[in-house]
């Protein structure tokens, strides 16, 4: 899209899908089963826009910024979208209350029903409103693009769509690295997804759980710009913070995994320990996606931005649904869910490491320039 409509269009277009999505699901019907419908296409019209703003990021790094802000930029646009991750682990437990302990009496139990819909309904209302403000201000002012190009970069022609497939599916460096990004990350965000369910047996809360997870996307966003701007101060060095990153995921999901174990390991089981192990993972992972995403570009130059990383995010939710998918028949237990979390850390660690890095389009930039 953002290589054929430009920036503007695709913007106006992503975000009048996610206003029309979040406005079926509001929409007043007292029959359950067409409320059932909008709600269903609402989400598939939100499933729709999703990519999108997922890979808005490096094309619009590359369009307005220069070389030495790029990765600052796709890091502060990539990781945006992890905020409002972090904002719905902490909307759902204090606005929606669980209905877990709700009263074996018929006319309690209604009311604390009645109650939840209502919250339900206003958090969904909010959504809207927040969408439309933005689809507002896109509307308002969104240019395509700088009057001057930032970098050689920005105003060099890229390849078509064909040719860009054809060169991501026969390079094999490509595929080595997206495979480094979509299985770990495929396999966390369907396990982050299910959390206070995987705690739920070591007696952690459903508020817990979304603090653990609200803490760990936030940690994730302020390490994910600093690195970002680490690496704009010293180019070269992506594979160098991606080996540091994936490290410490490895190191913090053995952690927690092994410190599930209790019956095995000894290890103290502690409402701290719980938070610091998986905190520390959220924040590795989370914070390598524009790092990821900025040796993407590099690697695979002049393949357009857009394409580049809407595949590794096609991958990445391959990998997560199919995770989710084996959740649907192995549910009573997941130790098995814990275990897929260091496995996928370390084989990105390995692929990473066996990683030749290559830079062309900074050495277009700079070579170019001088």
């Amino acid at each position: 899209c953002f290589f054929i409509l430009g920036l503007r269009v695709t913007v106006l277009l992503t975000s009048s899908l996610m206003v029309l999505g979040a406005g079926l699901r509001c929409v007043p019907v007292s029959d359950l089963e067409i409320r059932k419908k909008l709600i269903h296409g609402g989400q598939l019209l939100n499933g729709l826009a999703g990519p999108t703003v997922m890979n808005a990021a490096p094309f619009l790094s590359t369009t307005w910024f220069s070389p030495d802000e790029r990765a600052t930029a796709t890091a502060i646009a990539s990781l945006l979208n992890y905020l409002g991750a972090a904002g719905a682990f902490l909307v759902g437990p204090l606005v929606v209350p669980s209905p877990n302990g709700t009263s074996h009496l018929s006319l309690v139990a209604q009311s604390n029903t009645d109650h939840i819909k209502d919250r339900i309904e206003a958090v969904l209302y909010a959504e809207f409103g927040m969408v439309s403000l933005i689809f507002s201000a896109a509307l308002a002012y969104f240019p395509s693009r700088p009057p001057f190009p930032p970098s050689v970069a920005a105003a060099s022609q890229r390849l078509s769509y064909r040719r860009s497939f054809c060169r991501l599916l026969s390079n094999f460096r490509f595929l080595m690295v997206a495979l480094a990004y979509a299985i770990p990350l495929g396999v966390f965000s369907g396990w982050s997804g299910v959390l206070d369910l995987i705690l739920t047996p070591v007696h952690v809360s459903q508020v817990d759980a979304g603090w653990i997870g609200f803490w760990s996307i936030v940690g994730g966003c302020v390490v994910g710009i600093a690195m970002a701007r680490f690496a704009d101060f010293i180019r070269g060095m992506l594979k160098f913070i991606l080996l540091l990153l994936l490290s410490g995921a490895t190191l913090a999901s053995t952690w927690f995994t092994l410190t599930c174990l209790t019956s095995v390991t000894h290890l103290p089981l502690t409402t701290a320990t719980l938070y610091t192990s998986c905190i520390l993972l959220g924040i590795f992972l989370n914070s390598s996606v524009p790092i990821f995403f900025e040796l993407f570009v590099e690697t695979v130059y002049p393949v357009p931005e857009g394409i580049t990383c809407g595949v590794v995010t096609f991958l990445s939710n391959m990998f997560m649904g199919v995770l989710l998918f084996f959740l649907t028949f192995y549910h009573t237990e997941f130790s098995w869910f814990n275990w897929c979390l260091p496995g996928s850390c370390l084989l990105s660690l390995l692929l990473i490491l066996c990683f030749r890095e290559s830079y062309d389009r900074l050495y277009l930039d700079v070579v170019v320039s001088v």
